[in-house]
C-alpha cells in the first residue's frame, strides 16, 4: 500500500514532463538571448532588482503603520524609504545602479571566498579539504578580478551572471523533464531476495 502512495506523485509528474522540457527550452533561449546582448541583460537584471526593492520598500512602509511605538515606526519608515529610493534609482539610472551592484558582488565574492578558504584550512585533517580551499580561492579570485575591472565591467557582469543562471536553469529543467519521462528507476533489482516475488 505504501508503494502505491509513493508512486502517485511520480506518475503525476511523469504526465507533465513536456511542461518541464518546454520551460527549460524557454529559459535556455532567454539565456542565449541574454548572452548575445550582455548590456541589455544587465539593464534587465537591474530593473528586476529595482522592482524587488520597490516591493520591499512598500512592504516596510505598510508594516510601519501596524507597529506601536515611535522608535519602531521610525525604523520601519526609514527602511522603507531607503528601499523605495534605491528602487527608484535603479529605474532612473540603471548604469549607476549596475556599477554599485557589481562592486557589491565583487566584495561579496571576495568575502565568501576568503571565508570558504578559512573553513577549508580548518578542515585540514579531514579528506577532500583541498577542494574546499580551492573553491574558496577561485571564488575570491573571481571577486578580485571583477573588482579590478570595475566600473567598466559593470556594463556586462550582471548580464553575464543572468545569462549563465538562465542557461543552467534551462538545461536543468530539460534534463529533469526528460528524466521523469523515462519513469522511476526500477527498485526490484536492489531489493533483497526474500522480498521478490517469483
Amino acid at each position: 500500500m505504501t508503494d502505491v502512495f509513493n508512486a502517485v506523485p511520480t506518475s503525476q509528474l511523469q504526465s507533465k514532463w513536456i511542461w518541464f522540457v518546454g520551460l527549460g527550452v524557454l529559459l535556455l533561449v532567454c539565456g542565449l538571448i541574454a548572452l548575445g546582448n550582455l548590456m541589455l541583460a544587465t539593464v534587465v537584471s537591474v530593473y528586476y532588482v529595482g522592482m524587488l526593492m520597490l516591493f520591499g520598500g512598500v512592504t516596510y512602509l505598510v508594516h510601519a503603520f501596524q507597529v506601536r511605538g515611535w522608535d519602531h515606526v521610525l525604523f520601519w519608515v526609514l527602511s522603507g524609504l531607503l528601499y523605495v529610493l534605491a528602487g527608484i534609482c535603479a529605474f532612473i539610472n540603471p548604469i549607476l545602479t549596475s556599477a554599485a551592484l557589481t562592486l557589491f558582488l565583487s566584495l561579496a565574492l571576495v568575502v565568501a571566498g576568503v571565508f570558504r578558504t578559512w573553513v577549508g584550512m580548518r578542515m585540514k585533517p579531514t579528506r577532500r579539504w583541498r577542494f574546499i580551499v580551492a573553491s574558496g580561492v577561485i571564488t575570491a579570485l573571481a571577486g578580485f578580478v571583477i573588482a579590478l575591472g570595475w566600473p567598466v565591467n559593470s556594463l556586462w557582469i550582471l548580464g553575464l551572471f543572468l545569462a549563465a543562471d538562465l542557461t543552467i536553469q534551462g538545461w536543468t529543467m530539460i534534463a529533469f523533464g526528460l528524466g521523469i519521462r523515462s519513469g522511476p528507476v526500477d527498485s526490484g533489482a536492489s531489493a533483497p531476495l526474500s522480498d521478490r516475488s517469483f
